[in-house]
């Protein structure tokens, strides 16, 4: 197969555009605020609300209210520890990175710290 210069032309600038590609990361505009995530959990979706200041996060799912100290590695990444956790399990920090940014959503990855096993979502900025 012969490739032609207009070929080749046209598969580097392909190329160049993806490589350059990044999605959008405003994670500062996330720090604090109130904020609504929904997942499905056994076929229900369920939603929690939580509010975040540079510190502390508030949540409340199901009439609980859990609070957790936060700690930002960076812009994009924090580290959860239940104030007053209940069990072992709740004692497991939880590593959250932001993965992308926009308009009032961001999309996240979480897990147990030291744990390789991760899991996204979608958080909605609701202030």
């Amino acid at each position: 197969m012969k490739i032609t210069k207009t070929k080749l032309f046209t598969l580097l600038i392909a190329i160049t555009m993806v490589s350059c590609y990044q999605q959008e990361r405003k994670c500062t505009d996330f720090k604090t605020g109130k904020f609504e995530f929904t997942q499905e959990i056994d076929g229900k979706t369920q939603t929690s609300t939580f509010e975040r200041t540079d510190s502390l996060q508030i949540e409340t799912y199901n009439g609980k209210t859990d609070t957790a100290s936060v700690r930002w590695v960076n812009d994009c990444e924090f580290i959860l520890q239940k104030t007053h956790p209940k069990n072992m399990q709740e004692k497991k920090a939880i590593t959250m990175k932001i993965l992308s940014t926009k308009d009032k959503t961001y999309t996240f990855e979480y897990s147990f710290v030291g744990d390789a096993k991760t899991q996204k979502g979608t958080v909605t900025k609701i202030n």
